[in-house]
């Protein structure tokens, strides 16, 4: 089968590869969508050390089952699909407690790493474990449903939060998780989201998604901004989807005393930050990882509109283009979200 390989860093060529063989308990998807994740975007160059060569990636997918182990119960050749980017072991104690995405033998599909190795979905098919698997809607396109793990970590990100409605929140970072996050902090009851970036293009696409404020600063211009909207209160939440000192900081500063800071954003391994203010201003720092049980109501929340993916979906692209854009996308070129590969073209 055809599968984009990264082959060694900064270099991925679609090349024929071995089409995997579902265990008792897998099943063999025809891969008809996979979107390009910021991590393996990442992970292209070794900055994350989570991509290492040779390796397939690729974990935003649906497709088709076109084959059924021998143990799989409730999937048939022929059902439309998607799977969750962790695969979970299903039987220690946080899988037993719902927390799946802790799962002491967590692994993530399209991922190699020092503990594991498992192929990801950029080809023309991925098995996955059955007990990952979602059923799609019929009336969700591929394309869209490509989205549906984003949303889910969008989803758990604002869930950890706890938020009890009415909540001001402020969203810092608004790629294609903060986006999101928009949105799902709007469905959880949020009275007011401000959103902040330093892309122009991406505020407007916020605005458009229902931001009540976007921001084009950072820093103190952003802190300053946030205590004239809020009468020098500052918000009840921040969602924080960038992961890197300045932006943690800057919700640290935004926050009000007593409130929540949900760290969504991944790119440095480690941050400094002011502990005396998180300590003397009794600030909540809650880390969200991926997302554990979030897909049914994503699904939800896309087919009814609630959420819209659409307006994020930059091109959708064969898998031969997959190299051309890997490049586009690691150096930043502008006005691109989220680009989508089809195995089948």
């Amino acid at each position: 089968m055809n599968a984009l390989l990264l082959s060694e860093y900064k270099h991925l060529e679609v090349t024929d590869v071995p089409t995997p063989q579902p265990g008792p308990s897998d099943v063999l998807v025809q891969v008809a969508a996979c979107g390009i994740c910021g991590s393996d975007v990442h992970g292209y160059d070794g900055a994350s050390g989570r991509r290492i060569p040779p390796i397939v990636m690729g974990h935003e997918a649906a497709g088709v089952v076109t084959a059924v182990g021998a143990e799989v119960k409730g999937f048939a050749v022929g059902d439309r699909v998607t799977f969750d980017s962790t695969v979970y072991c299903g039987i220690c104690e946080f899988c037993q407690r719902g927390e799946v995405n802790l799962c002491n033998d967590r692994q993530v599909v399209g991922v190699s790493c020092g503990d594991y190795r498992r192929a990801g979905a950029f080809a023309e098919y991925v098995a996955v474990p059955a007990r990952i698997l979602y059923r799609l809607p019929d009336a969700l396109p591929f394309a869209e449903a490509a989205m549906l793990e984003a949303v889910s970590v969008a989803l758990h990100g604002v869930r950890v939060a706890e938020l009890k409605g009415g909540e001001t929140a402020l969203v810092i970072g608004a790629g294609m998780i903060g986006l999101l996050l928009l949105q799902a902090a709007r469905v959880a009851g949020c009275s007011k989201v401000y959103v902040a970036d330093i892309d122009a293009t991406r505020l407007a696409l916020a605005k458009q998604l229902g931001a009540d404020e976007t921001y084009k600063v950072s820093g103190d211009g952003l802190f300053q901004a946030i205590m004239q909207a809020t009468d020098g209160r500052g918000v009840d939440v921040v969602f924080e989807a960038v992961g890197q000192s300045e932006t943690v900081n800057g919700a640290i500063d935004c926050v009000r005393k007593g409130g929540t800071v949900s760290l969504v954003g991944n790119i440095a391994r480690e941050i400094t930050m002011p502990l005396q203010k998180v300590v003397t201003r009794q600030i909540r720092l809650q880390g969200s990882c991926s997302s554990a049980g979030e897909y049914p109501e994503a699904m939800e929340l896309i087919s009814s509109g609630k959420i819209q993916v659409r307006p994020l979906i930059t091109a959708v692209a064969p898998l031969g283009d997959g190299p051309s854009w890997f490049d586009r996308l690691y150096s930043r070129e502008p006005n691109l979200m989220k680009i989508v590969l089809d195995p089948r073209q």
